[in-house]
């Protein structure tokens, strides 16, 4: 028999919890007979004293297991379930064609995601913008659209690691958010109990990222990589850049033409294409599908070109109660702002920086976010035909084009986004769009 206050107090002076400590721990948070007070004891611990590597996976374990944990084993797929998890940024709508691209190639995408959180936009609040598309299907359907399509993106239900619920919201109002153990565990908490045989995770870099250094990114990677391949699922990490705005849009019902157009073949940003064939690659790896990431590329790359991805979106769609012709027609059922211009920086040169957070924050201004949670979202807003680094802004060639609902509404978002993007006669530093890869071994 454990009592929370000596679990706290052995944290608190910094000593090795054990893997039934932790377990008493989470069941109290479950069952409440651990108090708001107690949790924010423990998550304070941890802050300062960190976990080791086996008290992250207990931790991460017990948060898993303190709900439902879904099992796939029943629904006979013939293939690997594999997903993706990323940090979060700007313009990145990567899972909308990476799980239709990776479900064509023989794999089995139970994606579950959220809404947007802070500066960085939800895959939740992209797919919303379709109409009659449902993130909340019961089990059954889930299952049914993830066997018929190979893919499925909805919310999290209640009963998925409700303990991370319950952590986090009083982590959020204690500042022990920013910690590595607590955040690996929150996670990975959710996404291992989706049943995973594998996972990829996408740590982004830069001025738009999570994590406020490469250092710390880098840290977070090998950290989700350890614990998950501890926790019995294979994980790979990929570090990508998030210093600038990684599709040519960024907002809702913006992003969603632009994952259809992608998948169609009708566009396709060139960054875009490289991170999330670098996620989609690493998922057919680990899920034996490809012998290679080159292999893994070359299969990739049919998928798109032949339409068996963008067919597999399709599915998805009207499998969860969108238009059946979504695909075909999706300008017809996405929502569209009243003002549509674009917006040009107030002086010609390069452009060199991009304060890609602050960008972010320029959509929620708009309505694209949420400042609180009760907020609505319009679909409409955002903005697309972004600039890149290293290009050069003129009259002919501008920052942007800006979906606002008013001219007043035009103007803030221009102002926000003018004093956002740097242009100079300097040159810009040159970033990769993948950094590197952790994989089990590397850890």
């Amino acid at each position: 028999m454990y009592l929370p206050q000596e679990i706290i107090r052995k944290k608190r002076d910094g000593e090795i919890l054990t893997t039934d400590e932790v377990n008493f721990f989470i069941r109290g948070v479950t069952d409440n007979s651990v108090s708001e007070g107690q949790i924010a004891a423990f998550a304070m611990a941890i802050f300062f004293n960190e976990m080791t590597m086996p008290e992250r996976i207990a931790l991460t374990c017990a948060m898993r297991d303190s709900g439902m944990v879904l099992d796939w084993s029943h629904m006979d797929f013939g293939g690997p379930v594999v997903d993706k998890h990323s940090t979060g940024g700007v313009g990145d709508v990567t899972s909308l064609m990476l799980g239709p691209m990776v479900a064509a190639c023989g794999g089995y995408v139970p994606m579950i995601s959220g809404r947007g959180l802070g500066h960085t936009g939800g895959t939740l609040d992209k797919l919303e913008s379709i109409p009659g598309y449902s993130i909340t299907p019961d089990n059954k359907r889930f299952g049914q659209v993830v066997k018929e399509a190979g893919v499925a993106i909805i919310g999290q239900t209640g009963n998925l690691a409700p303990a991370d619920k319950r952590v986090y919201a009083t982590r959020d109002i204690t500042a022990t958010v920013d910690n590595i153990s607590l955040i690996t565990a929150s996670i990975l908490s959710k996404k291992l109990a989706a049943g995973l045989d594998s996972l990829v995770m996408d740590v982004k870099v830069g001025s738009g990222a999570f994590m406020p250094t490469y250092a710390a990114s880098e840290e977070l990677a090998r950290s989700i990589v350890a614990v998950a391949n501890g926790a019995g699922t294979k994980t790979t990490a990929i570090l990508t850049d998030m210093n600038q705005v990684l599709a040519s849009s960024a907002g809702n019902a913006v992003e969603v033409r632009e994952a259809v157009r992608f998948l169609t073949g009708e566009y396709r940003n060139p960054r875009l294409l490289e991170v999330t064939m670098a996620s989609c690659a690493e998922m057919l790896v680990l899920g034996q599908l490809a012998k290679d990431t080159d292999e893994a590329r070359s299969k990739l790359q049919a998928v798109l070109d032949n339409g068996a991805a963008a067919e597999r979106f399709g599915k998805m769609v009207s499998g969860l109660g969108g238009p059946a012709d979504f695909v075909e027609n999706y300008n017809s059922y996405l929502d569209t702002a009243e003002i549509v211009k674009p917006v040009y920086a107030t002086t010609k040169g390069v452009v060199s920086a991009m304060d890609t957070r602050a960008i972010g924050m320029a959509v929620v201004a708009m309505g694209g976010g949420r400042r609180v949670a009760t907020d609505s979202i319009d679909y409409a807003v955002g903005f697309d035909r972004f600039i890149r680094l290293g290009e050069t802004t003129d009259s002919s060639k501008p920052l942007a084009v800006i979906h606002a609902r008013s001219e007043e509404q035009w103007q803030l978002a221009a102002e926000a986004l003018q004093n956002a993007i740097q242009v100079g006669e300097r040159p810009y530093t040159v970033t990769p769009d993948v950094y590197c890869r952790i994989r089990r071994d590397d850890v």
